[in-house]
């Protein structure tokens, strides 16, 4: 726990050192960043901590989004699980459960960090305060939602060299989760298909 804290000043000391921004231009820095990549592909490792530090669950897997709503995020096993999205719906795919959860692509939805990253930028302003600080080649954006009607109370969005880097989410009881992308791959061709989701056989369904 001494480290996690030593690390978090390490971090907000840094921080300091960067100039911050207005949300106008925060906004606008965002929006470029995201639009510059209409498609990503990227593997990526998750870890999840509690509000002392101590890890709860590690997991990796690969993420592949075209913009605008289209997104596919595959978590690899021992944990597997299946999110897609097809700017409509989104399924959530349970193999161990064989279980599919589906949702309509609605405004809370558009709230969910995996999600976000395909959504339209132009809603950014509306459902979150945005902040940034920029360093070097790095650059940081917090998002706060304005809705208590999310998954997370803050969210930091970093891009190294204008290439999505890393996120982390803080939640309402302190438990972060950092997600860092590896192998980000930016405006290759992607097939729609892999956007579409067909419900496995004898698999349970839950319509939300």
């Amino acid at each position: 726990m001494r480290l996690i804290r030593l690390m978090l000043l390490a971090v907000l000391t840094t921080a300091s050192l960067f100039a911050h921004a207005d949300d106008e231009a925060a906004v606008k820095r965002l929006t470029e960043l995201l639009n510059q990549a209409q498609t990503i592909t990227a593997r990526f490792s998750q870890l999840s901590l509690d509000g002392s530090g101590t890890q709860l669950q590690e997991t990796a897997g690969e993420l592949a989004l075209k913009r605008p709503g289209l997104f596919r995020w595959h978590t690899d096993e021992p944990m597997e699980q299946l999110l897609v999205s097809d700017g409509k719906q989104v399924w959530l795919y349970d193999p161990d459960l064989e279980q599919v959860t589906i949702q309509s692509l609605d405004q809370r939805l558009t709230h969910t960090p995996a999600l976000l990253l395909s959504g339209d930028v132009s809603q950014i302003r509306e459902n979150f305060e945005i902040t940034f600080k920029e360093g070097g080649s790095v650059v940081d954006f917090i998002l706060k939602p304005k809705s208590k009607d999310t998954l997370f109370d803050s969210l930091r969005l970093s891009f190294r060299n204008g290439v999505l880097n890393d996120m982390q989410l803080i939640d309402s009881i302190g438990q972060r989760t950092n997600i860092l992308f590896m192998s980000v791959k930016m405006n290759q061709p992607l097939d729609d298909k892999q956007f579409s989701f067909e419900i496995p056989e004898g698999a349970d369904v839950i319509q939300e």
